[in-house]
């Protein structure tokens, strides 16, 4: 049977263990790597502006190895593309809120070996898509939001937790992409161009005049 002493003695040797194996893992590689591969959104109007978030619509945990904020802003300009002649569209982030919550850990013998407690992570996203006229009036709008959650078991390593919080952001981005695109399709259709493709203008053609012998001069 296991005293208060050994115990004692055998929990710096597991700290330092633990510590050591921390040390030995690789860095993780980003889980979001952009939005340019996904179907463009062509909208009808001369611009589009990206604009900085609502007051208050960022509340982010540290750590948070992938800012949903900076997600959502990169989302918006990967996908967005102006094809038209006037107007213009506004991209606004009304709410990305990344937080964790410390979880209670069991009693016992065995929460001395525990670790670190478990953490509920939760992800929060919202945005805005405005139409404005040339004078500034709104005259349609749509918005988009997904919540993901995910929870991280008592004792995780710090990359386990570290990949968990990245895990979250990327699935509440995936969501968001989708969500944000139905529901641009199914508000927007006014403003959307389906299978359009921005050309280049048509080449001026090259002036002709025939001089006297039927000789012709450029």
């Amino acid at each position: 049977m296991l005293t208060r002493r050994h115990l004692s003695m055998l929990l710096p040797l597991g700290v330092v263990a633990c510590a050591a194996r921390e040390e030995a893992l690789a860095p993780l590689p980003p889980l979001v790597t952009g939005y340019r591969h996904l179907t463009p959104l062509r909208l009808n109007v001369l611009e589009i502006e990206v604009g900085q978030p609502l007051p208050g619509a960022v509340q982010v945990a540290e750590p948070a190895p992938v800012r949903p904020e900076v997600e959502m802003r990169r989302m918006a300009e990967d996908r967005l593309v102006p094809i038209g002649t006037e107007g213009r569209a506004r991209f606004l982030i009304t709410n990305a809120r990344f937080t964790r919550q410390t979880l209670a850990q069991s009693g016992g013998i065995s929460a001395m070996f525990a670790g670190e407690p478990g953490e509920r992570l939760a992800v929060e996203l919202a945005c805005r898509v405005e139409i404005l006229a040339g004078d500034g009036t709104r005259v349609a709008f749509v918005e988009a939001q997904v919540q993901r959650v995910q929870t991280v078991a008592d004792g995780a390593s710090a990359s386990t937790r570290r990949q968990a919080a990245e895990e979250v952001v990327r699935q509440a981005m995936e969501a968001m992409n989708v969500e944000f695109e139905f529901q641009l399709r199914r508000t927007l259709r006014a403003w959307l161009a389906e299978g359009v493709t921005p050309t280049a203008p048509a080449p001026v053609p090259v002036e002709r005049e025939d001089l006297p012998g039927g000789a012709p001069r450029t």
